[in-house]
This record gives C-alpha cells, structure tokens and sequence, in this order.
C-alpha cells in the first residue's frame, strides 16, 4: 500500500508539474501576442537553415511587417500577402503565382504569428532556457495537434528582454530540419501599405500565375 501511494503520488507531482509547464508556456506565448499586437509595424533580418539527408542550405533575408500584412524578401524570392491576396516571386523563373490567403493553409507563416495560433493548432510545453546569439530565451515546444500536418515538432526561442520571437527550428515529416534566427528588429517605423502588393511594374516581363 504504501508503495502504491507513493507512486500515486509521484505520478500527480508529474501532473502539476506538466501543467505548471504548460501554463507558463501558454503565458509566454500570450505576451509575445499581446507584445507584437501593440507595435504597428515590425522591420528585421532573418537567417534560415535547411539540413537533413542530402539537404543543406542556408539563406538570408529580411521581413516587414504591418498589421497581418508582411513581405519577406530573400535572394531570388519574395513572399507578398496583403491579408487577401499571396504573390510567391521566383526571381530565376521571372515567374509570380497569385494564390487567395487562407490562413488555414499556412503554416508558419508571419500572420499567424500575430495571433493564438498555438492555442488551436498545437500542444504546447515550456522546456527551459538557453542562449542564442546573446540573448537570454524562454523555449517553447509546439507539437502539432492535427497528425496530418508536415510538421512534426516546432521550437520557439522567446526573448526573456523584449517578448519577442527570436528565432527556432522546425522539425518536417520528411526528416529535413529549419533553423531560423531573426535579428536587427526595428519596430514602428512607417511602411506604405503599396509595399504588401505586387509591383508590377517594378517587375516586368515577369509571368504571372494566377491560381485564385
């Protein structure tokens, strides 16, 4: 009996503990929302890292910001979405697809991390902190709640000075591993609305693929 009580016991400690994490997790995640909600606009700088199997590929680029609007700018590609419409540019292919925003159909992507998205699409778990890059970071762990997604496993590093994303890793079904690092974050300053729509003048003989 007394065996048996105190696994009872060690196993309810796991419990409080697991919802401990939890919550602290979710209350981290509510202050980079409630942090990110109030800025009207957010410029940075991000580093990507591809690896896994024969895969190993780095990138650089920057990202705007305003509102659910964003523009992400990489060599040889750009990402537009004015919160209606999606323009995907391949530089090499002079090539623009115009595809209808659905926010159901992102993934990660700088929209949805303007809102709760983890609170509906995956469990999440406060794993500890570490250094990155010099900053001190709450990480976060997000496993998907939909089997069927791609991703199997998503890490958030949260700056503990600012309550802002600064950077991770995504772990894919197909074994290939995204690592991302964001700096340089400059808040507030003014961005044209024109700057979340396709150009097209600034980009011409460039074929257009509509898909909406």
């Amino acid at each position: 009996m007394k065996k048996l009580l105190s696994v009872c016991v060690l196993a309810l400690s796991f419990a409080i503990n697991a919802n401990a994490q939890d919550a602290k997790a979710k209350a981290i995640l509510d202050n980079v929302t409630k942090k990110v909600n109030t800025l009207k606009t957010i410029k940075a700088n991000f580093a990507l890292k591809l690896t896994g199997g024969k895969v190993n590929d780095s990138k650089k680029g920057t990202i705007a910001i305003k509102g659910t609007k964003y523009h992400v700018q990489l060599t040889g590609q750009e990402i537009i979405c004015d919160n209606k419409t999606v323009w995907t540019y391949n530089a090499e292919a002079k090539e623009v697809t115009v595809s209808t925003f659905n926010p159901k159909d992102q993934s990660i992507s700088p929209a949805k991390l303007l809102t709760n998205f983890y609170d509906k699409e995956y469990r999440y778990k406060y794993i500890g902190e570490r250094t990155e890059g010099g900053k001190k970071c709450d990480v976060i762990e997000l496993t998907p709640i939909d089997a069927n997604k791609q991703t199997t496993k998503i890490e958030l590093l949260i700056d503990k000075g600012n309550s802002m994303i600064a950077g991770g890793n995504i772990w894919a079904k197909n074994g290939n591993k995204t690592t991302y690092m964001i700096s340089n974050v400059v808040t507030d300053k003014p961005i044209a609305d024109d700057f979340f729509t396709w150009n097209t003048k600034a980009h011409p003989g460039v074929e257009v693929n509509d898909l909406r």
